[in-house]
């Protein structure tokens, strides 16, 4: 079952760039009793903007978009229910220093955007944060502590 599970979160977690899935917006009331009970408790306090269903490899996982105390946050949960991912709206003062350099040492010349946490089965794996060089967009990553991954999450 562990390899499974692994299998799971290498699919859904590649999910969440568009690259990699088809995704599809739904509605609430199509998520599965599963996902559904997950949605209801991760989502208390939150205002839902939105759900989509994301395929990969076959594997299907769903994604909430909620936005908390005006920062958002977006839920990546399996089809058993388990959270998978969550990428939290971070604002810049409040990263720790070695990530604030490590993201603007990425961006280079561009111009840091919203800052987000990625959060894998609870646990810190990497910020990422939207960068805008010369009018084009892109998205850079490093690690909990700062430095460079050795691979994009």
């Amino acid at each position: 079952m562990k390899t499974f599970h692994a299998g799971l979160l290498l699919v859904c977690g590649m999910a969440t760039t568009p690259l990699y899935a088809q995704e599809k917006k739904i509605e609430r009331t199509q998520l599965p009793p599963a996902v559904e009970k997950t949605v209801a408790a991760v989502s208390t306090g939150a205002t839902i903007r939105g759900f989509s269903m994301e395929k990969e490899n076959g594997q299907t996982c769903y994604e909430a978009k909620l936005l908390a105390d005006g920062r958002t946050r977006d839920v990546l949960i399996d089809t058993s229910g388990e959270v998978v991912e969550v990428e939290q709206e971070i604002a810049m003062d409040s990263l720790p220093a070695a990530v604030r350099e490590g993201l603007t040492a990425r961006a280079g010349s561009g111009k840091l955007g919203k800052v987000e946490s990625i959060t894998r089965h609870d646990k810190l794996v990497a910020y990422e944060a939207k960068v805008i060089t010369g009018g084009k967009k892109s998205e850079v990553q490093v690690g909990p502590d700062g430095k460079p991954l050795d691979h994009e999450e």
